[in-house]
């Protein structure tokens, strides 16, 4: 399975990403946990020590013949047996007794799914703390920009690009922070045996849970069942939650780069190529990237919750569904946290067209500022109906909205031209744009730097 968008195109530094997805990761995976459910065990006595020391020497990608596992399998059509028929061998004869000792298919693969998934959640806060000092010098940088607000598709009251950046600050810590409360549920180790009962070992089955996470650096499930499937979905429920804030600052990216609006460009390399037929398209490649793969990362979900619900203490359709899922998921994931990353850092922000696009209306879009001065004198309600029916006159008419202003009398008797044209001017009525952008900007700092220490 395939991102719809993939960054192979870019000079992106996946931080390693991508070798932790391959099959060969899987599979040392596969004998990292092995190699720790061995010396979990001799540990407590149950297999010999001098076993779990040969496992972990033969435990090696290179040890493993894939050409007999691959014969195994046409054999006898079971995925993962072949595998272990293969270390097997690979072990001295009397340790190889001892490979797999006591559990389930499904216990050592879980687990290196998510022993691989912890990796690569730790990469993920790598490049989201770039993509937080990114936002933060936007927030920073653009903190006076003055550009329209938009709610409902039109101009509402003026805001600054730097608290625009803010809220996508504030969004996205929001989207790690649950991330990271979500791990002690998510990375979790599973060695329970077939039904999670312990049946092999109960007088050393939950010491040697316990061990194995300690040695892969995770945590244990309380009840090692293979039907419990709520943390991985709220670990992809997550991921969704958090790419959702990517997918909108790029659909903001893509219709305000429109020619029409043209308030920011995504960054343009000399020799790019848009169309195979116009030569003047330049595109904005990074942010289609990331709105098509949060579209099928949001896709994923509905058939988990579906699985998640089969009956009994273990179901293959789950697994292989929930598998296959969640391998997708995390490439999906690495391709719009890497698009992302990009953006943030190579956005070109058009400040004279956003002033420009401020003033479009010709200060109608302070009229709500103009009429809590009118309504110091008046009260909210009379305000309202003088500043509306001015307001609309001019914007049904496409008239000048201070020359309006100037002919209405109360409004004449009250205000000078001076005072006027301080009043509509969009820099006058930003509030605490400038302020909160400010705020967030030094938050995403510190946040980023925490990431990368934690």
């Amino acid at each position: 399975m395939r991102a719809l968008y993939d960054s192979k195109s870019f000079s992106i530094n996946d931080r390693g990403i991508k070798q932790l997805l391959t099959k060969e990761y899987k599979y040392q995976s596969w004998l990292d946990v092995e190699t720790a459910l061995a010396q979990a065990q001799a540990d407590f006595d149950v297999i010999p020590k001098q076993a779990a020391a040969d496992i972990k020497v033969a435990a090696k990608i290179e040890n493993i013949d894939f050409n007999e596992m691959n014969r195994i399998y046409r054999e006898i059509g079971h995925v993962f047996v072949p595998f272990l028929k293969v270390l097997v061998k690979a072990c001295p004869e009397e340790s190889g007794k001892y490979v797999h000792y006591g559990v389930t298919t499904q216990n050592i693969q879980q687990t290196a799914q998510f022993y691989t998934v912890k990796q690569v959640h730790k990469k993920f806060k790598c490049i989201l703390s770039d993509s937080l000092k990114n936002l933060a010098n936007l927030a920073d940088k653009h903190k006076k920009t003055v550009m329209p607000g938009r709610t409902h598709g039109r101009h509402a009251t003026p805001i600054t690009y730097g608290y625009k950046a803010s809220v996508w600050i504030s969004e996205l810590i929001d989207g790690i922070d649950r991330l990271i409360e979500s791990e002690k549920r998510v990375f979790a180790v599973m060695m329970g045996g077939a039904v999670g009962t312990f049946s092999t070992a109960p007088e050393h089955g939950r010491q040697v849970q316990k061990r194995v996470a300690e040695l892969l650096g995770m945590s244990e499930m309380r009840v090692p069942s293979r039907s419990i499937h709520t943390p991985k979905i709220e670990y992809l429920m997550n991921l969704s939650l958090l790419c959702n804030v990517c997918n909108k600052m790029a659909e903001e990216v893509y219709y305000t780069s429109l020619e029409e609006i043209g308030e920011v460009a995504e960054g343009f390399k000399e020799g790019t190529v848009g169309s195979s037929t116009m030569p003047h398209k330049i595109n904005p490649k990074l942010a289609k990237g990331i709105i098509a793969n949060s579209q099928k990362l949001y896709s994923l979900l509905n058939p988990l919750l579906h699985s998640a619900t089969r009956m009994f203490e273990g179901d293959s359709s789950t697994y292989l569904l929930f598998d296959g899922v969640i391998e997708e998921a995390i490439q999906l994931t690495t391709e719009i946290l890497l698009r992302f990353e990009e953006l943030t850092g190579t956005i070109t922000i058009h400040d004279a067209r956003m002033q420009k696009n401020a003033w479009l209306n010709k200060g109608l879009d302070n009229s709500e500022w103009l009429m809590m001065k009118v309504a110091e004198k008046l009260g909210k309600d009379q305000a309202h109906e003088l500043i509306y029916k001015i307001a609309i006159r001019t914007s049904a008419y496409n008239e000048d909205f201070l020359t309006n202003l100037l002919e209405d009398p109360y409004i004449a008797n009250h205000f000078t031209k001076a005072e006027l044209e301080e009043l509509i001017s969009p820099a006058s009525y930003t509030g605490l744009a400038t302020e909160i952008a400010e705020d967030m900007a030094l938050l995403a700092n510190r946040y980023a730097n925490k990431l990368l220490a934690d």
